[in-house]
């Protein structure tokens, strides 16, 4: 399975922010969409870095005082992208070796989309029950 095969299943909408927003408005955000982490984009850079929930529970560990940074101040800078023609495994070993959760696609310099863990995970159940119910014709079919 490939990575453009995961985000047909997905909203086409991608939630950005920018640098200079506040980790207060960011909260909000994430809780308005339902979502674990946001790109950071600029209008010259379409992923300038990725932030996510676990960015402002380390952001404060040095006090509340962070809600009123900007998303610059605990962003990610080092992103790990992907591309839609990337495979699903590949996207879960850099997934585990890197230890994050979200990846961004991008295609040609466009961000095309994100990618969670929990995407991932259902795209694998997919499968798995895919093979099972395959299987379990075969099995039927034989007999």
């Amino acid at each position: 399975m490939r990575i453009k095969d995961v985000l047909q299943a997905k909203s086409d909408t991608v939630v950005t922010c920018a640098p200079d927003m506040t980790v207060r408005d960011l909260i909000s955000l994430l809780a308005e969409h339902n979502i674990g982490a946001v790109i950071v984009s600029t209008d010259d850079r379409p992923v300038a870095g990725i932030v996510s929930e676990r960015d402002v529970v380390r952001g404060l560990v040095g006090g509340v005082a962070v809600l009123d940074a900007s998303v610059s101040e605990i962003m990610t800078t080092e992103v790990r992208a992907v591309a839609p023609q990337d495979s699903v495994h590949d996207l879960m070993r850099l997934m585990t070796l890197h230890r994050i959760r979200h990846a961004p696609v991008l295609e040609r310099g466009v961000l095309r989309g994100i990618v969670s863990i929990g995407d991932v995970v259902k795209s694998r159940i997919g499968e798995l029950e895919f093979e099972r119910d395959q299987l379990s014709s075969y099995v039927s079919n034989t007999q």
